[in-house]
């Protein structure tokens, strides 16, 4: 299976390095976005290295072939996964914003998509946000609710992305799907 993951400006960034790591165990290739503020949680040193393969981040990169790096990734992908998906993301995922690389892949991919959403609990709750994943999810996107308990911004509360484990099944699932 060929996953593409978008990693976003969460402090969960760090949880999709154990994703990336699950992925390649169990044998299959890995393609790693990351927007700029996930930048500032993980490096792309960490995807890089744990994925095998280069990391995206910057729209405007030389792409490797004539294609532009948005259409060649999201050409090549079986399932897009975005995790953790941040608040932001899913807005621009459901309004068809495009004005970075993972968000113009997103609209490029026409693999199923899977967001495991991570925020505030007060941003989780948002009328705006609830709006934004009930247009994913009418669309197809598949999500990997977040869990509820102790958040890092201090509050108690859902929001946590969901365990790496329970994304896995997800995507096993959906490969068994396939065929």
């Amino acid at each position: 299976m060929r996953v593409l993951l978008g990693v976003t400006g969460s402090i969960a960034a760090y949880r999709a390095a154990e994703l990336v790591r699950l992925m390649v165990r169990e044998g299959w290739h890995v393609d790693v976005i990351m927007t700029r503020a996930a930048t500032k949680f993980v490096g792309e040193v960490t995807f890089g290295t744990l994925s095998r393969n280069p990391v995206g981040v910057d729209m405007f990169a030389s792409p490797e072939d004539w294609r532009p790096e948005h259409i060649s990734r999201a050409e090549a992908a079986d399932v897009f996964v975005v995790a953790p998906c941040t608040a932001n993301v899913m807005a621009k995922m459901a309004h068809g914003i495009a004005d970075d690389l993972l968000s113009c892949t997103a609209l490029a991919t026409t693999a199923q998509a899977v967001i495991a959403p991570a925020m505030n609990v007060h941003m989780w709750n948002h009328a705006a946000t609830q709006a934004n994943l009930a247009t994913l999810v009418a669309r197809g996107v598949r999500v990997v609710d977040p869990a509820e308990g102790d958040l890092a911004c201090g509050y108690e509360g859902k929001g946590r992305m969901a365990s790496p484990e329970e994304i896995m099944n997800v995507l096993r699932n959906i490969l068994a799907e396939k065929g």
